[in-house]
């Protein structure tokens, strides 16, 4: 499941009504431009729900300034240092494991760095994002598998896979022994306007 601290739920709201507001955005224009519902908004908005990954994909997209912006401060900085534990946990495993953003780029090529944790059982799952999306993974605790579209494979430590991130996909770890990876997203023309739909699940 997704889960993301009080305090950094309460940043991502103020963030996403400041960059509307900026705009001249009413919640329903948003709401239509990220494809969620004008309620989701002003939940987000007020810091009164919970929105998965996916939610703020869509509407990090939707106000052109890339899911990275939305965790971190407004203020763009030439050198960014994300010291350890210093960052966003946007997912929680149910068997202990975390996704955690560690650091990204200004768009409108955004590229997110994550350090992803996954416990026994851990699995998760994401549909296809937009046109042109890039994954790169490198294994380095434990074994995992990962699924792109129809085809599965086996990573352990010091194995590294490149793929597109326009195909559903999904990483789990079968095994009864905690894995850890790098993953990092190569989303290209974030705000742009020729963007599809996109959603992380």
């Amino acid at each position: 499941m997704d889960q993301i601290t009080p305090d950094l739920f309460s940043a991502i709201g103020g963030r996403v009504r400041q960059e509307r507001q900026s705009r001249h955005w009413t919640l329903d224009q948003l709401a239509e431009a990220a494809g969620v519902s004008r309620r989701m908004v002003v939940n987000v908005e007020q810091g009164a729900a919970n929105p998965s990954v996916g939610t703020l994909l869509r509407l990090s997209d939707a106000l052109g300034i890339g899911l990275p912006a939305l965790v971190e401060s407004p203020q763009p900085k030439p050198v960014k240092i994300t010291r350890h534990g210093e960052g966003a946990v946007l997912w929680t495993g149910e068997a202990g494991g975390r996704g955690v953003l560690v650091a990204g780029t200004e768009p409108p090529d955004v590229v997110e760095l994550w350090d992803w944790t996954l416990g026994p059982a851990d699995r998760r799952r994401s549909q296809a994002h937009a046109p042109g999306t890039r994954e790169l993974v490198q294994v380095q605790q434990g074994r995992i598998t990962i699924d792109i579209a129809d085809q599965q494979f086996i990573l352990g430590v010091g194995d590294a896979v490149a793929f597109p991130g326009d195909v559903a996909h999904a990483y789990a770890n079968p095994h009864a022994e905690p894995a850890r990876f790098s993953l990092a997203v190569f989303e290209p023309g974030v705000g742009s306007g020729t963007r599809s739909e996109v959603t992380h699940a």
